[in-house]
């Protein structure tokens, strides 16, 4: 019952991962439309706006990413071993 529950925990923190990534671009595209469309901004302003919404994702996910590694050492959980090193 506890394997099935940290599988389910690992499942639900890949799908908080992929929406942190996705959701801050998302929203950065949303208002380069929305300047375009109201204020009649040229397309120009979807770079600068792909290029923030990039950075929010990233940041995003990297303190998603702190939290976890936070939550498990709290726990006494140890780290998986790397690829190369088989027990």
């Amino acid at each position: 019952m506890k394997d099935w529950m940290q599988i389910s925990q690992r499942l639900i923190m890949i799908g908080q991962l992929g929406l942190s990534l996705l959701m801050p671009l998302l929203i950065c595209m949303g208002i380069c439309y929305l300047l375009i469309s109201k204020a009649g901004i040229g397309l120009w302003i979807y770079i600068p706006g792909f290029i923030l919404g990039l950075g929010a994702s990233f940041m995003t996910a990297y303190k998603l990413w702190l939290s976890v590694i936070a939550r498990e050492k709290e726990r006494g959980e140890e780290e998986p071993p790397a690829f190369n090193l088989h027990q």
